[in-house]
């Protein structure tokens, strides 16, 4: 930790609980790491998405004029595409090949396909550290055999993902499934109510922004999920002191905790 970063807990430390804004959704289960974290350091975390996902409609997909059936390879960045991809293939009534590769930006993304096919290791992939350039490397891998759709917001803009693929010309498409709005979060929250934000996705840190447009970041720490997302909070001239995923920090949950492991002395249970 440097020393403007260790000032800053520092003065966290002055006698009050400290406040963590997680800008996903409360976990359902009680037994979430997060909440371990919260009664290791004894700090109070609060949880609100900053976006909402709203489906498009099988009609609104088929003006896109993609067939899904023609691509040998999928790519996904989150949960909420998988659970849209396999929505639209059902309305639209499209039979996936058993053959069909997924490619997963992390490997509890890619775990969860279980809730939809039938996991095998040879077509299923992820990256080993859950960064970009770990699935890039293992994108490279297959790509002069494989025909990619990238299932992906409307408001998808261009990342490091789809970057590379243009790079190195593969055979790609991009297919809008789902688009992303910003929650409006001023009656529920204020951006001087916390001492660390943990932001996950480029929306969030946009839709941050548009609820707290005149937001400077000041003594507030800043946590960042992914390069998109510290590429998106660095236009905004945040300046990220906790990231994930890292190979020590594979999660948000491993970062918070070496962080504040650099400050605060666990509570005796």
């Amino acid at each position: 930790m440097n020393n403007e970063a260790q000032t800053k807990v520092e003065k966290m430390n002055a006698g009050k609980k400290r406040q963590i804004f997680i800008t996903q959704q409360r976990p359902e289960s009680e037994k979430s790491p997060y909440f371990e974290l919260e009664r290791k350091y004894d700090v109070k975390l609060a949880f609100h998405s900053l976006i909402c996902l709203e489906p498009l409609s099988a009609k609104e997909f088929r003006q896109q004029k993609i067939s899904i059936a023609n691509f040998s390879g999928v790519i996904f960045t989150s949960r909420h595409a998988i659970d849209n991809f396999f929505r639209i293939c059902e309305e639209a009534k499209v039979n996936i090949s058993q053959d069909t590769k997924y490619f997963c930006a992390t490997e509890a993304v890619a775990l969860y396909l279980q809730k939809f096919i039938l996991y095998r290791k040879r077509k299923v992939f992820y990256g080993a550290d859950g960064t970009n350039k770990s699935l890039l490397d293992v994108i490279n891998k297959h790509k002069e055999n494989l025909n990619f759709l990238c299932v992906c917001s409307e408001n998808q803009q261009d990342n490091e993902i789809v970057g590379w693929l243009k790079e190195n010309e593969c055979s790609f498409e991009l297919g809008y499934m789902y688009r992303t709005k910003c929650n409006d979060i001023k009656q529920i929250v204020s951006e001087t109510d916390f001492d660390i934000v943990c932001f996950f996705t480029p929306s969030g840190v946009r839709s941050w922004f548009e609820n707290f447009p005149k937001f400077k970041q000041g003594k507030l720490i800043i946590g960042i999920f992914g390069n998109n997302t510290r590429t998106e909070a660095l236009k905004f001239k945040l300046k990220p002191e906790i990231m994930a995923p890292l190979p020590q920090t594979p999660s948000m949950i491993t970062a918070l905790d070496k962080y504040l492991s650099g400050s605060l002395k666990p509570v005796k249970q």
